[in-house]
Parts: C-alpha cells; sequence; structure tokens
C-alpha cells in the first residue's frame, strides 16, 4: 500500500486550490491520512533585515486565520483530519520548509489560479516545487475533472515509461495505486523520432524501428509482474512524437484519471524535468503524480 500519512496542500482560497483540496480530502479519506492547508502569507514589502518578516497587526491575522478555517470547514467531511497552517516569507521556502518539518508524504496543489496564487502558475512555484522537495506531487489542472464520487480514487492510471531509475520508480508508486483503486493501467513509452523521420524514412530504418518498438513492448509488459494482470487490465503503448504531447494525448485516449511519471529521465528527449515532465503537469486534463529521485 502507499505509505500516505500526511499531505500538504498549499491553498490561496481560490477556485484552483479549491479543487486541489477537493483531491487532497478525498485522498486522505482513503489513506486515513491527515491534511495541513497551508496558506503563505508574503506582503511584497522589503523586512526590516534580512531575517526578520514583514509583519501584520494580531488583527489582520486572525481574521486571515479564521478566513482560511472557513475555507477548509465548508470542503472538509465530518470525520476528516485537517489542520490548518499559515506561512510567511516566499511561497516556495515556504512550502518547501512546512514539508519537511510535517514529514510530508504527498503534496497535492493546482497548477494555475488568480489573484495571490499566480505565484502558483507552472514555471514559478510549481516547477520550483517539483524540483527540489523530496516527496511525491500531485498536480491538480484547472481543467481537471471533479473529484471522483465512486469508493476509488483513480480507475483509470497512465505511467510514462523511459527506462530511467525516477520513471521506474514511478511504475512502483503506478502498481501500487493501481492495485488498491485501478481498473485499467496503461504503460506508455514514447519514441521522439519526428526530428529525423523524414531524413532517415527507408526500408531499412522502419523495419529496425519496427523491431525496436517490438523489443520495448516486451520490456513494457516485463516490467509489470504477473498478479497485476489478475486484478487490473494492464496495458503497453508505444508513441512516437514529442513525449509530452503524446503522454498528454495517450492519457485522453485511455481516458486515464490519473498520470504518474518521474522527474528526470536519462537525455533531453525523455522524461526530464524542465521539459517532458514540465510540459505534461503544464497541458494535461488530468491530474499529474510527479516521482522525483
Amino acid at each position: 500500500m502507499v505509505g500516505i500519512r500526511q499531505i500538504l496542500c498549499p491553498v490561496d482560497r481560490s477556485e484552483t486550490s479549491a479543487r486541489a483540496l477537493d483531491y487532497a480530502l478525498m485522498l486522505a479519506g482513503w489513506y486515513r491520512a491527515a491534511v495541513t492547508a497551508f496558506e503563505v502569507i508574503w506582503v511584497n514589502v522589503p523586512p526590516v533585515s534580512a531575517t526578520s518578516q514583514p509583519v501584520l497587526s494580531p488583527k489582520q491575522l486572525e481574521a486571515f486565520a479564521d478566513d482560511l478555517q472557513r475555507f477548509v470547514d465548508a470542503k472538509a467531511p465530518a470525520d476528516a483530519v485537517v489542520h490548518t497552517k499559515i506561512g510567511h516569507g516566499p511561497v516556495v521556502r515556504a512550502i518547501r520548509q512546512e514539508a519537511r518539518e510535517l514529514h510530508a508524504d504527498l503534496i497535492v496543489m493546482g497548477t494555475h489560479g488568480q489573484g495571490g496564487f499566480e505565484r502558483f502558475l507552472l514555471g514559478s512555484v510549481t516547477e520550483k516545487i517539483l524540483r527540489t522537495v523530496t516527496c511525491p506531487v500531485l498536480t491538480i489542472p484547472p481543467a481537471a475533472p471533479d473529484v471522483p464520487t465512486v469508493s476509488t480514487p483513480f480507475q483509470s492510471i497512465l505511467c510514462a515509461i523511459d527506462f530511467s531509475p525516477a520513471s521506474l520508480r514511478a511504475l512502483e508508486y503506478a502498481l501500487l495505486l493501481a492495485e488498491e483503486s485501478g481498473k485499467r493501467l496503461t504503460l506508455l513509452h514514447v519514441f521522439d523520432w519526428d526530428e529525423d523521420r523524414l531524413v532517415h524514412d527507408d526500408r531499412a530504418t522502419r523495419e529496425i524501428r519496427q523491431e525496436h518498438r517490438a523489443a520495448i513492448l516486451v520490456r513494457l509488459r516485463a516490467l509489470a509482474p504477473a498478479d497485476v494482470r489478475e486484478w487490473c487490465d494492464c496495458r503497453e503503448m508505444t508513441a512516437i512524437g514529442r513525449p509530452h504531447e503524446q503522454v498528454v494525448l495517450a492519457a485522453a485516449g485511455e481516458k486515464a484519471d490519473l498520470i504518474v511519471m518521474g522527474a528526470h529521465g536519462r537525455r533531453a528527449s525523455t522524461l526530464l524535468l524542465g521539459s517532458t515532465t514540465n510540459q505534461v503537469v503544464r497541458h494535461a486534463t488530468c491530474p499529474v503524480l510527479t516521482i522525483r529521485t
């Protein structure tokens, strides 16, 4: 079973963070975990010294805390274990620090928002969190479906595989999630052959590539233990093109409600953080679970 006991959910009370909180609460119910709804106060005024924090009045802090609590209470079921906490200072640093102090097993956060949550736009906070925290991060895009009402969290899971250590670690999570709740697990490997396809499109090259594709499918099948197929529809797929585009397309085609992928790859054309992983998180229409090694 995936070991999730503490979930950190950065919020700002926007619609996007509300949806992220919905997912955090759903997973907390499934894993009997605690959720910490964490909002950062960042007054864009230089502090008096390098170690001091911008100061709000006690009344302002109390109002801020009350608003956060009301935001959480409107979402949380009666039996949920939900804590609220306020952080101070630069958003990324505050989230990283809270994740360490909480010993968070999972961070759940939105990828877009309004107002103050613009700091959470991919390329800013989200990208830096994905790069620097050690625990898995579940990103919830604006187009993500509503939280499943069924008793199991994710029933169709797509796991992107480039055979790097990070993607194999991601596969471990995908297998555990599929065992617990999934009805379908799709393993996808993308060949980034677009750039030289027109230059090398002779018959011999096509045959070599077809043999390579067949070999990759054999490797993908070998990754899933035999017992997986007893409780899950396990599929293997390959695609040709830009990796991030093909991952998003495959997820849509498979009606995946979760993409699982590693945060690092072996080379620039595979699943490197800052390229494929970032782009998948940016363009996916379902939640993306990023596993970093």
